[in-house]
Formats: C-alpha cells, sequence, structure tokens
C-alpha cells in the first residue's frame, strides 16, 4: 500500500508546515514526525529542573508539566540538518503547552496547482444540506469555524463508522485529510495521494486545498486569511492530539484567531443524528503466545522499568494498536485493523483496560486474571486519572498520541493538587519539590515518546516467523487469483470490473486458513484510475478492466499469525512502450532499495533516494513515500519507522523492523504503476564493520511474481536480470508446494527465467522445477 501515514494525515491537517513522511495506502500511507523540544528529555535529572507554566487556550494561566528548562531544551538543536529544518519552516517549532479544561464524554455515542472547487457548476441548484444545518451549530456554539479531522478519540489512521465524522461532512472517503467549515466556506486539505480521488467526491460548495502544493494555504494562514480578527475556530478536543491542539492554538493565536474547544457535543455528531452508525462491540479474542512471542508479563516489566527510569508512576496508553500488543489481545471494532476501542494504563501493581465490559470473553477474562490485567469501563479513564494524580503519581504520556481531552484531564487533577486550600481551614498549599533520587513529591506529566511504540516495531521472532507463514499463505491465495484473472480475459476473452476483481481476490484469501480480513480496501485500479494512489472502487462509477489497459492492484490481508500488503502492476495485452520503460524504472528502483545494506540505525529517508534514482533518471518521480512500517497481526501501517524523501523521520531502521518497498509511477488520466513488497530488517554479514556498527539488509516477506513481459530488457542490467530470476526462483520453491492445476500452471510460466537476449536453444533458461523453454 502507498505510505504517506498517519504522519501524513496530521501533516495535511496543517498544511505543508507540518512534516510527513512515507509511502500510500492502499496501501501508500503517511507517518507523522513532527519534532517537539520537549519530548524524551530527562524530566527528572538533579539538575535543570524546574516548572513550566503554559498559557491555557482559554487565555488562564495552569500549570502543565514538570519540564526541564536547562540548555537541552531541544534534543536536535544542534542538528546542523534538523536546524535546517527548522528555518525553512519544514519542521514546525514546538515550545510550549496548552491546555483547557473538558469533560469525558464516550466518543460512540448517538506544476503550480493552486487551490481550487471541485464539481459541476449545475450542482449549485442543490446546496449541501449538511453544510447549511452545520453552519446553524457554528452560530448556536459560538465558533467562526471548525475543523474536522480524520482521526478518533486514539488518533488511529482507520477509524470505527461511528468515528467517520469528516468522511460524513465533506463526502470524501479518503484515509487522511482534513476538512474546515465557515460560516461562508468550506475547504478540505489532503495530500498528493488524493489529489484525484477527491476532486471526484467533494461536491461544488467545498475547496480542494492541495497540501504542500505551491500556492496552497496551509490551514493555519487559510484561517488567518478568510476570519476577521478575534474569531474563534472550534475544535473536539477528543480527535486532536495534545500537541497538534498545543501548536495549532500557538499558531492561530499568533494570526489574531483563536482556537476553542467545545467538549460536550462534536458539532458533526449532531447534525449526523440518528443515522449515525453505533458503537462496535466485537469480542476480544486472546493473541496467541506463539504468534505474539512475548508474554503479557514480560511487557509489562519491561514498561515499568522505563517507566522507572524516567520517574513516572503510570503510563497512558491511547493507540488502539499499542493497547492490543500490550495486553496481547486482539479485537475487531475497526475495518482492516484487528483493535478494540480502548484505553490502557500501566501502574506498578498490573495494567487496567478501559473497554466496554460486554466484549471481554471468558477466555479473555482468564487471560487477564493469569497477568493481573482488571478491566474497567471504557469511559471511567478520565475520572481514573484524577484518582491517580490525587495520589501522587507522575504519568508519562506521549503528547504526540494522547489527546488533548486526555492530556488535560491530568492537566486539571494536577493543578487541582497543588491548589491552596480554602482560608481558614488551616492547611497550607503542598509544595512542588524535586529530591535527589527523583521523587517529585507530587502528580506531574512526563511527556515522552510512549516506551512501547518502539518496542511493537521490532518484531521478536514468534512475530517473525508468524509474517512469512501469513505472508505464504497470501502468495497462495494470490497465484490461485491471479491464474483465475488470466484465465478469464486471456483465454476467455472476457472483461470484468474492478470491484468484482476486489471481491474475487477477497474470495481467494478466504480460503486461506486463519484470514480475518482484508488489511485495507483493495485498489483495484484499470487504466487511468490506477493513477489514483488510493483509490477505492464502488459500483456504479469503477471500470471495467480488459486486456487493452495496465492494471495496477494493490492489496492486503489480516491473519490470525500476520499482516500482508502487497501490489502488483500487470497487462494481458500489448502494453505500450511508454508504459514499459515507466515499469522498469519502477522495478530498478524497487531492486535497488531491496539490495540495500546500511549501518544499523540509519533514518529511512537515507536510503530513499534507492528507490527513485532510476525514476530520477527518467524525469520521473511520485508523489509518496517509499516504504511504512507494517504490523505483526496489527495495523497494516504502523511507526515509527518509515522510509521516505522527507527527512523529519529521524527513527533509525533496525533488525526486526517490517517496512514495505512501494516505489511508483502515476500519468494522471492514463495509467498507475507500483511495485511492492514487504521487508523485515535483518542483520547482515559484511567484510568490515566499521565503527563497531552492525549492518543491515532486508529479508523478503512477499512472494508474488513480477509480470517479466512488461519490462523493457534493455534498460536492465546484467545484475537486475540476476536479481529478478533469483527473486522468482524463490517465490516458485516456496509458493508451488501450496498451490495445485491452473495455478501451479500459472507460477511456473511466471517465475521462468529471463535473459536479455533469447537463447536459440529451447530449454537453455529452463525453470527449476521442468525444462521448458524460456518466456519473457
Amino acid at each position: 500500500m502507498a505510505t504517506g501515514v498517519r504522519a501524513a494525515s496530521r501533516a495535511q491537517r496543517y498544511g505543508a508546515a507540518s512534516v510527513a513522511s512515507g509511502a500510500t495506502d492502499g496501501c501508500a500511507s503517511s507517518f507523522s514526525a513532527s519534532v517537539t523540544p520537549f519530548m524524551n528529555r530527562n524530566l527528572l535529572s538533579k539538575k535543570g529542573r524546574s516548572l513550566a507554566w503554559s498559557e491555557g487556550l482559554g487565555g488562564r494561566k495552569s500549570v502543565a508539566a514538570l519540564i526541564t528548562c536547562s540548555k537541552q531544551s531541544s534534543i536536535l538543536s544542534h542538528s546542523p540538518t534538523l536546524k535546517h529544518a527548522f528555518q525553512t519552516n519544514s519542521i514546525r517549532r514546538l515550545e510550549s503547552r496548552r491546555g483547557f479544561s473538558t469533560s469525558f464524554r464516550c466518543q460512540c455515542a448517538p506544476e503550480q496547482v493552486a487551490a481550487k472547487p471541485t464539481s459541476k457548476k449545475d450542482d449549485k441548484k442543490d446546496p449541501d444540506k449538511k453544510l447549511a444545518a452545520f453552519r446553524e451549530l457554528l452560530t448556536k456554539a459560538g465558533v467562526d469555524a471548525y475543523i474536522i479531522p480524520s482521526e478518533d478519540p486514539h488518533q488511529s489512521e482507520y477509524s470505527a463508522d461511528c468515528f467517520n465524522r469528516r468522511v460524513y461532512i465533506s463526502g470524501f472517503t479518503g484515509s487522511a485529510g482534513t476538512a474546515v467549515v465557515t460560516k461562508e466556506k468550506a475547504a478540505l486539505w489532503t495530500d498528493g495521494r488524493y489529489f484525484l480521488q477527491a476532486e471526484k467526491q467533494l461536491g461544488w460548495e467545498w475547496t480542494l486545498m492541495r497540501s504542500a502544493q505551491p500556492g496552497v494555504p496551509n490551514l493555519e494562514d487559510w484561517l488567518a486569511e478568510t476570519l476577521p480578527p478575534k474569531s474563534k475556530v472550534g475544535i473536539d478536543p477528543f480527535l486532536h492530539s495534545a500537541e497538534n491542539a498545543r501548536s495549532l492554538g500557538e499558531t492561530l493565536r499568533a494570526k489574531d484567531v483563536y482556537l476553542t474547544p467545545l467538549t460536550e457535543n462534536n458539532l458533526v455528531d449532531l447534525v449526523w443524528g440518528e443515522g449515525r452508525p453505533a458503537p462496535p462491540q466485537a469480542p476480544l479474542r486472546v493473541h496467541p503466545l506463539k504468534y505474539a512471542g512475548k508474554d503479557v508479563g514480560s511487557k509489562l516489566a519491561d514498561v515499568r522499568k522505563q517507566l522507572a527510569e524516567a520517574g513516572a508512576k503510570i503510563l497512558v496508553v491511547t493507540m488502539l494498536d499499542e493497547v492490543a500488543w500490550l495486553l496481547n489481545i486482539r479485537g475487531g471494532d475497526v475495518p482492516h485493523c484487528p483493535v478494540a476501542i480502548a484505553y490502557a494504563v500501566v501502574d506498578d501493581k498490573g495494567a487496567r483496560l478501559y473497554v466496554e465490559p460486554e466484549k471481554v470473553t471468558p477466555e479473555v477474562a482468564e487471560h487477564f486474571d493469569s497477568e493481573n490485567v482488571t478491566v474497567r469501563p471504557y469511559t471511567a479513564l478520565l475520572g481514573d486519572l484524577a484518582e491517580y494524580a490525587a495520589a501522587g503519581a507522575v504519568a508519562m504520556m506521549d503528547p504526540e498520541r494522547v489527546s488533548a481531552a486526555v492530556f488535560k484531564s491530568y492537566q486539571d487533577a494536577v493543578d487541582k493538587y497543588y491548589e491552596p486550600k480554602k482560608k481558614g481551614d488551616g492547611k497550607k498549599k503542598k509544595a512542588k519539590k524535586g529530591s535527589e533520587d527523583g521523587d517529585l513529591g507530587g502528580p506531574a506529566i512526563i511527556s515522552r515518546s510512549s516506551p512501547i511504540t518502539a518496542a511493537k516495531a521490532i518484531k521478536n521472532e514468534g512475530e517473525l516467523e508468524g509474517m512469512r507463514q501469513a505472508h505464504l499463505r497470501d502468495a497462495a491465495a494470490l497465484a490461485n487469483f491471479w491464474a483465475w484473472l488470466e484465465n478469464l480475459i486471456v483465454d476467455e476473452r472476457k472483461s470484468i470490473s474492478e470491484v468484482e476483481i476486489a471481491e474475487k481476490l477477497e474470495g481467494f484469501r478466504k480460503e486461506q486458513s486463519g484470514f480475518l480480513d482484508t488489511s485495507f480496501d483493495t485498489i483495484a485500479g484499470a487504466g487511468p484510475n490506477g493513477a489514483v494512489i488510493h483509490y477505492r472502487a464502488e459500483e456504479g462509477t469503477c471500470r471495467t478492466l480488459d486486456s487493452s489497459q495496465l492494471f495496477l492492484l494493490d492489496s492486503g490481508a489480516q491473519y490470525v499469525d500476520g499482516t500482508t500488503d502487497v501490489t502488483r502492476t500487470v497487462h494481458f495485452g500489448e502494453p505500450s512502450s511508454r508504459q514499459k520503460e515507466a515499469v522498469t524504472r519502477v522495478l530498478q528502483g524497487h531492486i535497488a532499495l531491496d539490495q540495500a545494506v546500511f549501518p544499523e540505525k540509519t533514518p529511512g529517508f537515507v536510503l530513499d533516494v534507492l528507490a527513485r534514482r532510476a525514476l530520477w533518471s527518467d524525469g520521473l518521480d511520485y508523489r509518496h513515500g517509499t516504504g511504512h512500517g507494517v504490523g505483526a497481526a496489527l495495523n497494516v501501517h504502523e511507526g515509527p519507522q518509515g522510509i521516505s524523501a522527507r527527512f523529519g523521520n529521524m527513527t533509525g531502521l533496525q533488525a526486526g523492523m517490517i517496512v514495505s518497498n512501494e516505489p511508483g509511477y502515476y500519468e494522471d488520466g492514463a495509467f498507475g504503476i507500483r511495485i511492492e513488497n514487504l521487508l523485515a530488517i535483518k542483520e547482515v554479514s559484511t567484510p568490515n564493520r566499521f565503527g563497531g556498527s552492525a549492518f543491515l539488509g532486508f529479508e523478503r516477506l512477499t512472494f508474488v511474481p513480477i509480470q517479466t513481459s512488461l519490462l523493457e530488457l534493455a534498460l536492465m542490467s546484467e545484475s537486475e536480470i540476476e536479481w529478478l530470476n533469483d527473486y522468482h526462483h524463490q517465490v516458485w520453491e516456496k509458493v508451488s508446494p501450496l498451490v495445485s492445476g491452473d495455478a501451479k500452471a500459472w507460477l511456473k510460466r511466471w517465475t521462468r527465467p529471463i535473459s536479455k537476449i533469447k537463447s536459440p536453444f529451447p530449454g537453455s533458461q529452463a525453470h527449476p522445477a521442468e525444462k521448458v523453454p524460456a518466456a519473457v
């Protein structure tokens, strides 16, 4: 799936000033790469300790958290690369924390391109009733504009239907984007993966803001230009991370526009009314230890060790995949993602899971009892956090992931703890203090990346083996599918719709043991639809595939033991020279990245050029990241690692991480190309170890043939052809025992070795299983 993942989603939300890195969804995705100066500091050091006060969004003063005021206010302040990024505004400066009062509610309750409108003028006869109703609510709420992000209360990329507010109000179904509605205008920001899709889906009253394109303002600048001074911009604080809300509020305030949290009701929900989907109630299930690779007790012990080192007592976990990974559970609340809508808190005694109790099956309850995990109602989180604060607990939270509402609730509880008692009660205000052993003497917040994020990214052997096995079964399903599709179009000379293709592919996957769901909406793009990076075929508007068109298929699956994501581009007829040249350049980039050897902890952006170099030599490129992280039987997009041209993501690649390798090329209105495999990072043997550093390379997880008749072999080197033959040999050896009949015959044809010059002697380029003439 192409990437630009959730980093992108956050970057799109606030325009070009934010940083995104990653690949596409479909999977091309985007990962957030914002850098915050107060992240990862030693907040409890013996020196440089002080209390920081920040000005609340509502204009009052409040205790924010304990942060250092030492000279190391930014861990990246001395990096020339990052200094340049700050100067060029590629990375937003984030310097203070803001907060506001809030109450908790169940979120599931009832070329130079300028911004331009996107629809037919004739449609103006039919005004958008949703927007009209929404604007009435703006007036009642006392705000002049309202921001509608893609996220749910857990900052998820994919959301349960009841959280798809941006989709409901705008009609745009892409996985990343931010809508803003004022009393007169409506605008939507999204990135290059979705430009074509948004043009088709947005109504005439909406303006498409093409993020990061010349002449297109970011969200803050647009609001400042559109609204009069002193205007108020409403947000739902559950849908914005604490850091994004703080940064956005600060930026707008500098423009004399003020962020206003609306805590009681989400305005989109009020318009949606009874038509809003009910909250999901899928039961939890235990993720077996043979796939998890590590028991819950060991994971909790690792977390507590890091909490102790930081001087914290509790960790607040809000990301759904982190909750699932930590407690070795899976759910079914979110399409394509085996997670449950839940929070978790780790303390020195055990862990608390905040989830609807009805989802806890007897098997899961027994699992929790053995691991000292307590189940609490989903809505009990904020009340319990207040109790932790009252008991003096120092909480570790990731402000990039924890919602502004949850973060501020703890800030408020901290403030209350230190408030002076009423006059006449004879009690003095409690003193905030530090000590040589790191005891703060009271509650506080340590703002730091969740330790679960990094731990989850580095797969253990159990997780890696599960991924290997899931990919082999997935490869068998794809062999059955491609054999069927080729027979339909080439032999039977029939055509088939993109929707039918996606349904048929899912049917083949369902035949495999352990299949649970697709890992994202299948992207089946025939002809020009292949150029829509995150295209989704729909009945009535989709194209029909025949032998005259290039076809891009990006798909993936969730199995009990692993998650897959694979893209292939094929042509069942006669491709043009232009198409063959472009496919070849994309494959050359794919090969270059696959063969990379690099020092341990090299950031992904350093490798990105390898995937683009061949395209650049022809003056070509693509508007999405090259690689995104992938979860083990979890989310198909996972951080913090990624491979992207944008250098904001400084996460070093390490053995055990999984990334996608998916360069592409797209011509609007004509065709799209992408070739994607998943790779596991591993340590490799090298003649030397410069500086004592380990060197890393890749293990291929995906084993699906690449169509050789779609290549311009004259452009390829002998080593590149050797790579392709070696890969196809692996595909045959691993997958052929899993298929039979037509699928096995198809696999044999598509994995035959090739050469630049066909041999005049039949059989000299023999298939490993049988002497057959080479076919190119």
